[in-house]
């Protein structure tokens, strides 16, 4: 049996837009690109690359996006944990975080870095 991240939780029938289970930063701290998955309606796309522009786009919208994985062999369930939120940084500049009160940049601790 595989274990579980400690902080992903499984939520059946929650209302939730996108899942991000990877990230790749550039050298500066800044997202490139994230690999997730968006909601079709009543089921789920098949993974989609997002660069950051676009990310932030989604959830400037409103669409809920949280840090997570599928479930193996669940089509639609997945494991969340934090969603993504938009933050002013001290610098004045936005970033995307999830989990932090006060990211300096952008900061996806819960999500694996490839």
């Amino acid at each position: 049996m595989k274990k579980k991240h400690p902080q992903l939780q499984v939520l059946f029938g929650q209302k939730f837009d996108g899942v991000v289970e990877a990230v790749h930063y550039t050298k500066n701290g800044k997202i490139d690109w994230v690999r997730a998955y968006e909601r079709r309606g009543p089921t789920w796309s098949d993974h989609v690359l997002l660069d950051r522009d676009m990310l932030v786009q989604r959830i400037e919208s409103g669409l809920r996006f949280f840090a997570g994985r599928r479930i193996q062999l669940e089509a639609s369930e997945f494991e969340i944990g934090s969603r993504l939120e938009l933050r002013a940084a001290p610098n004045g500049s936005l970033v995307v975080s999830a989990g932090i009160k006060d990211p300096k940049t952008d900061s996806l601790p819960e999500i694996p870095i490839i």
